[in-house]
């Protein structure tokens, strides 16, 4: 796995076991749309499954919504797996007032590893 920081840390990009991982952070507007539109797009075209996680999104505008529309379906024309990782109300609100469901397919993060009651560092049989 590798971690790959750009620029003014818009992008995170994580590999691993054909599973590409792109977070996003900031507002997503037409100006972060641009500085990592040509990212996504290497990225939707070469990635056997892309996950694109906006948790450290704190805004998206139409045209944020544009780039993940365009990237989800590049990916699965290409017959790839894609999953859009949001937990922020307000871009959840959004993407079904442009009833973009259908297409974004939103999920929540997976949660955390359950924590066993016991000692630390020990395994429960």
């Amino acid at each position: 796995m590798h971690l790959i920081r750009h620029g003014e840390a818009d992008l995170a990009v994580r590999s691993s076991e054909g599973l590409t991982t792109v977070e996003l952070y900031g507002e997503l507007d037409l100006v972060l749309v641009q500085r990592v539109r040509p990212e996504l797009d290497v990225l939707a075209r070469e990635a056997s499954a892309l996950t694109v996680d906006l948790r450290h999104v704190t805004f998206c505008d139409a045209s944020g919504l544009g780039l993940l529309v365009r990237c989800a379906q590049r990916v699965r024309r290409r017959g790839a797996a894609w999953r859009l990782i949001c937990d922020q109300p307000p871009i959840l609100r959004l993407i079904r007032l442009a009833t973009l469901d259908d297409v974004l397919h939103p999920t929540p993060p997976d949660p955390p590893p359950a924590r066993h009651p016991g000692r630390p560092g020990r395994l429960r049989v």
